[in-house]
């Protein structure tokens, strides 16, 4: 194989339409990116005789893409979908949503909402709760009802008009068959041990890949479950071929197991791949891969669930 020659444009510093005419007026043959959405979308607008171009990031669902042009992108909202459906087809289709406030936590909500309710299932309750707090109490009973079983109690005592002679416990509500709580790992440290104390630690808890990174405090996440890409999760097949590569040529300061290393190589093998006119190649390190009849490439994940402090 020969090596590509590859230039590198920064988009922070100029239109993305004006950075596609200079590519394009140094010969490019292939471009990879721009990465963030509204670059995403400025590129797509571009409809001249620009080289093919893999975006590295998606388009949103009701803009059709122009010809010649290729998504690829580690997509929340599709790994919340991915939840919804696996949820769906497992039978556990009644369950509540725990988010991070902000768009991040929005996005993921409203994808799965949608999915799940495409699966025949729906979402008994909702909450979101500010990150960086670090107690999230208030959302969780809301969202487990434990609050109406406080305030009923309080109800009583009132027009009673003396305290209750009872040890009372808090109830959440017992039509829950699932919890979805997608967030950043440090969150999940903090917030699973929370729902295990207000009585929420036997309800299957679903997250997303972006909740792991390997830590020695994991075993406080035991129990959660969620889809994620090999090379985060495994240690065989690719990801072990790529380790030791890399290992090979860049020793102690090869990569780390971090997501945007698996998106980098993956983005390269799939432009490498359309380059040739040939098929995707569906063995990647962000999951198994496909590409659909818009141009997008698709990442079916692994299922895992966390044992121990590590994924199983």
């Amino acid at each position: 194989n020969v090596r590509p020659r590859l230039r590198l444009y920064d988009t922070g510093v100029g239109a993305v339409a004006d950075i596609v005419a200079d590519v394009q007026a140094a010969g490019a043959e292939f471009i990879v990116g721009p990465l963030t959405r509204e670059e995403v979308m400025a590129a797509a607008d571009q409809l001249t005789t620009r080289p093919p171009m893999l975006a590295l990031n998606f388009l949103p669902p009701d803009r059709a893409a122009p010809q010649r042009f290729y998504q690829f992108a580690l997509s929340p909202e599709d790994d919340a979908r991915a939840v919804a459906r696996y949820l769906g087809a497992s039978g556990r289709r009644r369950g509540v949503v725990l988010t991070p406030e902000g768009d991040w936590g929005a996005r993921v909500a409203a994808a799965f909402d949608e999915e799940l309710r495409s699966a025949g299932g729906y979402v008994l309750g909702q909450a979101s709760y500010i990150a960086a707090d670090n107690d999230y109490r208030a959302s969780i009973m809301h969202v487990l009802r434990t609050d109406d079983s406080t305030a009923r109690e309080q109800r009583v005592q009132a027009a009673i008009g003396q305290r209750l002679n009872t040890d009372h416990q808090p109830r959440r509500r017992a039509d829950i068959q699932f919890i979805f709580a997608p967030s950043q790992p440090g969150v999940a440290r903090v917030l699973r041990p929370q729902l295990r104390f207000h009585f929420a630690g036997d309800i299957p808890t679903y997250t997303l890949g972006d909740a792991y990174e390997p830590h020695p405090a994991n075993k406080e996440i035991d129990g959660v479950m969620f889809p994620d890409m090999p090379w985060m999760i495994g240690d065989a097949g690719l990801s072990a071929e790529v380790r030791e590569a890399a290992s090979r040529g860049f020793g102690d300061s090869g990569p780390r197991r971090g997501r945007l290393f698996a998106f980098g190589y993956d983005a390269f093998r799939i432009a490498a791949s359309l380059q040739r006119g040939s098929p995707v190649n569906p063995q990647g390190l962000t999951g198994t891969l496909s590409m659909d009849a818009q141009g997008r490439v698709r990442r079916e994940l692994q299922w895992v669930r966390i044992q121990d402090g590590t994924p199983a």
